[in-house]
């Protein structure tokens, strides 16, 4: 999750589109709701929570410069990615 800085906060969730919305409407407050971090500018998938816990780890131990560009490779606008989900969600 990022703002326009881009202040970044990372996290693991069983459920993406859920997690989301609760950050973009503040729903949980914390650092997402403090720093209104409300675009979702990258995700990974994994097949289990144990592989997801791992990557946020490495994620969460990369520097903001290495995070940036880990971003970028997918999203080099950073734009919000929470509507292209929820398209290909329900255009299934």
């Amino acid at each position: 999750m990022a703002n326009d800085r881009p202040t970044l906060y990372t996290g693991v969730t069983s459920d993406l589109i859920k997690r989301v919305y609760q950050h973009k409407n503040n729903v949980i407050q914390g650092f997402t709701a403090k720093y209104k971090l409300h675009k979702l500018v990258y995700y990974e998938t994994f097949g289990t929570i144990q592989e997801a816990i791992i990557r946020e780890k490495q994620i969460k131990d990369m520097n903001r410069e290495e995070k940036i560009e880990m971003i970028k490779t997918v999203n080099p606008m950073f734009e919000d990615l929470y509507d292209k989900i929820l398209e290909q969600l329900y255009s299934k």
